[in-house]
């Protein structure tokens, strides 16, 4: 690669910056306008090992309500929800008016690791791909709005990421007990992404494919997806006026403090 592509494709950290305070301010907008009409909406985040879905949900959901962006990372199903049906502690997560819930993961894990790593048989593997899409439709039918998100990173980037995690104690908590395993089954993966494509990417529910090799363009890219996925309008907001101190009942409300414990003033 030249000098010149290589500069070309280099997104730096001020545009970067730049460009993600305006998708952050126009999530801003989207935000109340969700609450507005009361809109139900769900984005799913999936996606190889290492391909990114952490920061891009950090990337959507920093500058906003957590009341309004809810963010759903369930852990591995305890032993009653396996004997559940296999979408019900999903639908426990579902929106209500004036919500986006995203998940980190979702009901795909039944597409992806439970099916390449043996959690689940091939028969409910089977069973899934073919309920999903019935499933799915039931629920935008039902009136939610349903965006679904694909990461996809390469063999060559996701190595690397795997190798500095390895080398960074700041950042091998990253590594699951499930992320090594990917490595070596690459094509297993890839085979089961092709699966799951083939079976849920529908015209009611459709997946959107986001190359992630570059973290910051993958991020713009996803955010800018998400806010032209659901049309929204700048919504009049009151002049915000700081209210004066009363002065009403005052006292020296710092020298009652004098003998409490503080916390070391180290830096």
């Amino acid at each position: 690669m030249s000098k010149q592509r290589e500069s070309r494709d280099t997104l730096d950290r001020k545009t970067y910056e730049k460009e993600l305070r305006k998708l952050q301010s126009e999530l801003c907008v989207l935000q109340d306008w969700v609450k507005h009409k009361g809109l139900r909406v769900i984005i799913i985040f999936e996606g190889r090992d290492a391909a990114g879905k952490g920061g891009t949900i950090k990337a959507l959901t920093e500058r906003v309500s957590p009341r309004v962006f809810r963010t759903v990372a369930l852990p591995a199903p305890s032993d009653r929800q396996k004997s559940q049906m296999y979408m019900q502690r999903y639908i426990e997560q579902f929106p209500s008016a004036g919500e986006v819930v995203v998940f980190d993961r979702s009901w795909y894990n039944r597409a992806g690791v439970e099916y390449v790593m043996g959690f689940c048989s091939k028969q409910q593997h089977r069973r899934f791909l073919e309920l999903c899409p019935v499933v799915e439709k039931f629920i935008v039918e039902g009136g939610i709005q349903l965006i679904k998100i694909w990461l996809e990173v390469s063999d060559a980037e996701q190595k690397r990421r795997f190798e500095a995690r390895i080398d960074d104690p700041l950042r091998q908590w990253k590594l699951s007990p499930m992320d090594l395993p990917s490595r070596s089954r690459w094509f297993d993966y890839s085979r089961a992404r092709d699966m799951m494509l083939d079976a849920t990417d529908t015209k009611h529910a459709p997946w959107y494919i986001v190359r992630s090799d570059d973290k910051k363009r993958a991020r713009l890219n996803v955010l800018r997806h998400i806010v032209e996925q659901i049309p929204h309008k700048k919504l009049p907001r009151e002049k915000v006026k700081l209210p004066k101190r009363s002065m009403k009942g005052a006292y020296d409300d710092q020298a009652t403090l004098k003998n409490r414990r503080f916390v070391k003033e180290a830096y």
